[in-house]
């Protein structure tokens, strides 16, 4: 962290802080649930390192691909599933200030439109390709985006 950052753990204990004065349920619980897997894998064995930010962008990103598959199954649900389908939602997006950011819907889809130009696919059988090239581009994405668009552009 540079000199007078925060680290993430003093902001997440900040955010709890403020939460709980707020009486704001979907905040505290998210906070507490990310402290709750960072203490987990501090004491997983063969933990060894530092608990730093990159401990904790690894479980809050861990957290975050964990709760978007859990999202996409509540959207499948409909009614019956409203309220977790907002609370995963919520918690997808308070999490993202500690990630890398990746491309958005429309760079990614950009991204998959030219890269698909660029190889001359139009088979989607040869969408693991793509999606293998696209992946290598060394830009920060979201792989189940990069799956879906591919799959979609290709027709499948």
């Amino acid at each position: 962290t540079s000199l007078g950052a925060m680290s993430i753990e003093t902001e997440l204990r900040e955010e709890l802080t403020a939460a709980m004065k707020a009486k704001d349920r979907p905040r505290l619980d998210v906070i507490r649930s990310v402290q709750s897997e960072v203490s987990a894998a501090k004491t997983a064995p063969g933990f060894s390192g530092e608990v730093d930010d990159d401990l904790h962008r690894t479980v809050i990103s861990t957290y975050v691909k964990r709760v978007g598959k859990a999202r996409d199954e509540y959207a499948g649900m409909g009614e019956a599933a409203a309220t977790r389908l907002t609370q995963a939602e919520f918690e997808i997006d308070y999490l993202q200030r500690w990630l890398p950011q990746t491309l958005g819907e429309a760079e990614t889809r950009s991204l998959v439109e030219s890269t698909i130009a660029d190889l001359g696919v139009d088979d989607p059988k040869q969408a693991g390709r793509v999606i293998g090239s696209i992946m290598k581009s060394g830009a920060d994405l979201d792989g189940g985006l990069v799956n879906r668009l591919v799959r979609e552009a290709l027709g499948e």
